[in-house]
């Protein structure tokens, strides 16, 4: 159970990657894989080294450095494979390897416990740093997600990863799939999921493992790897102006600066959707884009760690790169081709075929915390919070707008294709209308979600004004349902929903995928200044009008109790488990 009041937590940014100086040779990887006794039912996994020294900036305005060592899992014979899923919010967490047997895939149940979320798997990497007289100085672990930022490491492995790139942190995530392809290294630098460590400047050296249970687990050889680590101190104040523009995109503060500022074409999602009153918890990653938080805010985690393609390019002398550059497509930044609207609107008589169609269900709602309103609505008590809704599938949600010359509004329609992906019938299905203010100018489908504080009769005693959205493939819920796109391309308001001239616009909710809003301005969040203390619901409703054709419409709502305390101007908010998930 989680308690919360006006004093609200503020989850910490987390400061970007550096980069490292050199790249191995791919004979040195292939010498590095350990031979196992049963390596014809799994891949043959190495931890390697991209180089043995890394300079690493300790930046006076963090708490500390972040440990991006430049160490790597590779996978070769076949790629790591892993499967978390739950049945439901009442059953934990499990986890599947994927195996092959006589050339067949077949399911391996790792031990109950292995992992508790859907994050990665839980302290995996141990770290220890001694100084230069020997002395250890840190001595930690980490997590590692297998959708780390990756590349190949030979040039004859698979172009592209089939893989996810990155691990979801939403409370309700349902399914993930992590993996290493073959031929490919992920890096086991913690990213987002990380904290920063104390260290003074000078050299330390530094030795990364395996933890036991893993290298039992996977067959994972005991070999460390050791890397010198430089540390110099550095501040944000250093080359303001046009030298600090310049060093914003060069070498490792070009990851860290991503921490601080939305990456180029994402400002204005970042800055919309963020909750600048309210600064809800929400989580880093999403899960459904590779850099950081793509939800529609608050707050955006730091980059991913540097795929092993920039890596190179870095240590050739290419320091303007980062994170997310895509030359050659093999730095683990895939993305796939625009979804662009039809040319101009359907003909004909609309119909509703007999085919797949979209399943739209909520999540229970999360990130429930107490807002005043800020200086805009002096006062007020509010109750903010993140919803989403997701597609299940099998089919994706996709929704044309079609403007009329002069006319405010376009007019909407959902397409429907057959299992070859052609076309086959649309259906008029409400509109679409422009949002100009700050944070959104972009074109909002009405009617896709309503959010309601229920009494404890489930009576209806608040509603949302947000009942309009601008529809993106923000989280990934469950990549383990049939046809889940594990690499949506519409993954924030940057890549969906137009702009003021768009004479039409595609908005997509890919399977698997769903998109999260977080209610933390007035309008959106519940006015509560005159609600009495006592047990309520949250509910997230989907598709409120049943204007889009589904699978199944009776599981379009999620309720959340909370329980409101205190006095005006300091209230509270206590937010029970939901089953078994303790996460506000």
């Amino acid at each position: 159970m989680t308690t919360t009041s006006i004093n609200r937590l503020r989850r910490p940014l987390l400061a970007g990657t550096t980069a490292v100086a050199a790249l191995a040779v791919a004979a040195g990887f292939m010498a590095a894989t350990p031979e196992r006794a049963n390596a014809a039912t799994g891949p043959k996994l190495s931890l390697i080294a991209a180089t043995d020294s890394v300079t690493l900036t300790s930046w006076k305005e963090e708490p500390g450095v972040y440990l991006d060592l430049g160490t790597y899992l590779t996978a070769e014979g076949t790629p790591l494979e892993l499967k978390v899923t739950r049945k439901s919010y009442k059953a934990p967490v499990t986890i599947t390897q994927t195996v092959y047997e006589g050339g067949k895939a077949k399911a391996k149940a790792l031990p109950v416990g292995t992992v508790k979320d859907f994050s990665g798997l839980p302290g995996f990497a141990e770290i220890t740093l001694t100084d230069k007289d020997g002395k250890k100085v840190v001595s930690r672990t980490e997590n590692f997600c297998p959708n780390n930022a990756s590349g190949r490491v030979r040039p004859d492995a698979p172009a592209t990863s089939k893989y996810p790139e990155s691990c979801p942190t939403n409370p309700f995530t349902l399914g993930s799939v992590w993996g290493v392809e073959k031929g490919w290294a992920a890096n086991t630098y913690g990213g987002a999921y990380t904290q920063p460590v104390k260290l003074a400047a000078g050299t330390y050296t530094a030795r990364i493992g395996i933890a036991k249970k893993y290298r039992d687990l996977l067959g994972i050889a005991d070999r460390p790897a050791t890397v010198k680590v430089t540390v110099q101190e550095r501040s944000w104040d250093e080359g303001r102006g046009a030298a600090a523009a310049g060093l914003a995109g060069a070498g490792e503060h070009a990851g860290h600066g991503g921490a601080h500022q939305a990456p180029a074409g994402h400002a204005g999602h970042g800055t919309g959707h963020g909750p600048t009153p309210a600064q809800v918890a929400a989580p880093e990653t999403s899960g459904a884009g590779p850099t950081y938080n793509v939800g529609h805010g608050p707050l955006k985690a730091a980059p991913p760690a540097v795929p092993w393609a920039v890596k190179k390019q870095q240590a050739a002398g290419r320091a303007d790169l980062q994170a997310g550059d895509t030359a050659g497509q093999t730095d683990g930044s895939r993305q796939a081709p625009a979804l662009g609207p039809q040319s101009k609107r359907p003909t004909g008589t609309p119909s509703v075929p007999n085919v797949p169609k979209p399943d739209l269900r909520s999540l229970p709602a999360y990130g429930i915390t107490i807002s005043d309103g800020g200086q805009n609505v002096p006062g007020k008590d509010y109750l903010a919070f993140s919803a989403n809704v997701w597609n299940a599938g099998p089919a994706q949600l996709v929704v044309d707008g079609f403007r009329s010359p002069g006319k405010a509004k376009m007019d909407a329609y959902q397409y429907f294709y057959d299992a070859q992906g052609k076309q086959v019938g649309y259906t008029p299905t409400g509109t679409m209308e422009w949002d100009p203010r700050p944070g959104h100018v972009h074109w909002h489908f009405t009617d896709f979600a309503s959010y309601r504080l229920l009494k404890a009769d489930q009576k209806e005693a608040v509603r949302s004004g947000k009942e309009a959205f601008c529809l993106a493939n923000t989280d990934a819920v469950d990549y383990t349902v049939k046809n889940a796109n594990w690499h949506p391309y519409n993954t924030d308001l940057s890549t969906a929903c137009g702009q003021e001239n768009s004479i039409s616009v595609r908005e997509v909710l890919d399977v698997g995928s769903g998109d999260t809003y977080t209610q933390d301005l007035p309008g959106q969040s519940f006015d509560i200044t005159d609600l009495p203390n006592g047990t309520y619901y949250i509910q997230v409703l989907a598709n409120p009008a049943k204007r889009l054709k589904e699978t199944n419409l009776d599981n379009n709502s999620a309720l959340r109790k909370v329980v409101l305390g205190g006095s005006p101007g300091r209230r509270t908010v206590t937010v029970p488990a939901h089953d078994l998930v303790n996460a506000n």
